[in-house]
This record gives structure tokens, C-alpha cells and sequence, in this order.
């Protein structure tokens, strides 16, 4: 399921208008964004939890050349999925 089919599925449940639907949607991804931008952390019951993981710089290389590379430290969004969701797909 991509976005837009997440909106569609969102007007025709509620009986709403696309639009509106699509508002509400932008609503939470814009503030789950937000959230994860400044550090915090999003827990949905049952569904599963979204964290900002740090790693640290590393000396990599490069496939091509073999050239050894300086990785700079990052910050990367991590999904855990929930326990009812895994046993859901699980079954």
C-alpha cells in the first residue's frame, strides 16, 4: 500500500472526501516527521514503535577503486514491529 491508496482507503471508510482525507494523512506523517526530527519516539500499540538510531563514523571503502573512504557519523530512522503485528504475518 502506497500513500495515495492509504488516502483512498481513509475516504471511503469514513465516507469523506479525498481532500480531507488527505489532509488527515499528511496531518500524521508531517508529525511523525517531526517527532523523529527532533530525537522522540512514536509507539503505536500493536502495530510496532519508530526510533532515531545514531551510528558512528567509520572508515569505509569503495567498491569501485577500493579507495579507503571517512563514513561520517548518521542518523537513521529504525522500525521494531509491534508483537501482535509479527504474530499477525507470522500465521
Amino acid at each position: 500500500m502506497n500513500k495515495s491508496e492509504l488516502v483512498e482507503a481513509l475516504a471511503s471508510e469514513k465516507n469523506i472526501t479525498y481532500k480531507k482525507s488527505e489532509e488527515i494523512v499528511n496531518i500524521i506523517f508531517d508529525s511523525m516527521s517531526e517527532t523523529l526530527t527532533h530525537g522522540g519516539r512514536i509507539e503505536i500499540r500493536g502495530f510496532g514503535s519508530f526510533i532515531v538510531k545514531d551510528y558512528k563514523a567509520y572508515m569505509g571503502r569503495n567498491p569501485k577503486t577500493g579507495e579507503v573512504i571517512n563514513v561520517n557519523p548518521k542518523k537513521l530512522p529504525f522500525f521494531k514491529v509491534g508483537k501482535e503485528l509479527r504474530e499477525l504475518v507470522d500465521s
